[in-house]
């Protein structure tokens, strides 16, 4: 059922995602007419399925100054939307919904009901309080102007709506089956605003090795992996790796993506993992040689599982580099001992790419942080046009930085349509 909409908002929200619905929500506080336009049926479908459809609301860092450190090249203009809304108003904020939240490892924050639908709930009923119109199952299809200010937008119902105040919140293009498709971007590219291009960036990585998709689902808690290309490691990282029915993922592999992206646009990238970090080859090579001397009528795959998982040694032994996956201990010489060990310490796999946009939590690019009002969260080119969280230019890691830098923005911008 179509609903009939009055021609006239004090302010539009474009799009109904988190930075859009905590804006409306705030901007209808003091009793402004707030009008939110989604073109989904369903609000909040991207937040739904955040930190695994449990929703990773923030992190809870609560020092301004690291928590900035994490978005190292837009730190200089955050400051002032973070002094104003930072991590405690968020957590701060969601208590107030009746919604508190609880912190996991690595300060990830999440709500204590552990459901993402919860959030959007939450949001649904802050917008219901102040007012907020609702209008679901609608696409801008053009967006008016005169001179230096926004007039009007024409919906795809055929309305065409007038407000005081606009605001994009149409997201990236990270998972576009949200639908996240860069409608935004081509907005502002039409209004003379500078667009870099867009990248998924916080996404898993592929390759074409067989035994990496066999070992899908086995992730090793303590593994270091380095980037390589041109016979040089570029990037290296410790920690937990999950291996997938496509490569790899993970928070570790996650937040390295965007440096190997930049890799493979140059080139060829290999993978090389590290089963034992904290081991010399050395001393690796000791202790597999102690173990088979204490087995040394046993076969190989029968044993090693002492020190890796079982799946993983199937894996390597039947590497064709190695094959030893059905030796007798005592059949294997010293040079095959050290090539295991070898391989042990450097497994390596080739990159072949990303998942893309359809499985990125988040894309770089966006609109040029410069051209932004970030004491407003408003376009230096429209003073009436707020723009907010994933149509900036804003590259972060996982781990709750993309909804905190959402929920700063939208609070910023609708406290202060709010006041106007």
């Amino acid at each position: 059922m179509t609903q009939e909409l009055n021609n006239f908002f004090d302010t539009i929200v474009i799009g109904g995602g988190p930075s859009g619905m905590i804006c409306a929500g705030f901007a209808g506080q003091t009793g402004k007419k707030v009008l939110i336009v989604e073109k989904n049926y369903l609000l909040g479908e991207k937040l739904k399925l955040t930190g695994g459809g449990r929703c990773n609301i923030t992190n809870a860092e609560f020092d301004i100054e690291n928590f900035l450190d994490n978005f190292p090249g837009s730190k200089k203009f955050l400051y002032s939307p973070f002094s104003k809304f930072g991590v405690s108003d968020t957590f701060e904020f969601f208590e107030s919904l009746n919604l508190p939240l609880v912190v996991e490892a690595r300060k990830r924050a999440f709500p204590k009901t552990q459901n993402a639908k919860d959030v959007v709930v939450a949001l649904s009923k802050f917008m219901k309080d102040n007012n907020v119109t609702i209008k679901n199952n609608t696409s801008v299809i053009s967006i008016e102007k005169d001179a230096d200010k926004i007039k009007s937008i024409t919906l795809s119902s055929g309305e065409k709506v007038s407000a005081d105040n606009f605001v994009l919140a149409t997201g990236g293009l990270a998972a576009p089956q949200t639908g996240s498709t860069g409608d935004g971007f081509k907005f502002l590219k039409k209004f003379g605003h500078t667009i870099l291009k867009s990248e998924p960036d916080i996404v898993p990585l592929t390759t074409n090795a067989h035994w990496v998709h066999n070992l899908s689902g086995l992730d090793w808690s303590f593994m270091q992996i380095s980037f390589i290309q041109n016979d040089k490691v570029m990037l290296k990282k410790t920690g937990k790796v999950l291996f997938t029915h496509f490569g790899v993922s993970g928070p570790l592999i996650l937040n390295s993506a965007r440096e190997v992206i930049k890799l493979l646009n140059n080139g060829a990238v290999t993978a090389s993992i590290d089963l034992f970090p904290d081991t010399t080859e050395d001393e690796l090579d000791k202790r597999i040689w102690k173990l088979l001397e204490k087995n040394r009528n046993s076969k190989l795959k029968n044993i090693l599982p002492e020190i890796i998982f079982k799946n993983i040694c199937a894996e390597i032994l039947t590497l064709p580099d190695i094959n030893l996956a059905e030796r007798v201990v005592n059949s294997i010489n010293k040079e095959e001992r050290k090539n295991l060990t070898k391989k042990l310490k450097h497994l390596t796999f080739p990159i072949t790419g990303t998942l893309g946009f359809p499985e990125a939590v988040s894309s770089t690019g966006g609109i040029d942080l410069k051209e932004i009002n970030f004491k407003n969260m408003t376009s230096k080119n429209y003073s009436n046009l707020y723009i907010l969280g994933d149509l900036l230019n804003i590259p972060r890691p996982s781990g709750g930085f993309s909804l905190q830098l959402c929920w700063t923005t939208g609070a910023i911008a609708g406290k202060d349509i709010a006041q106007k």
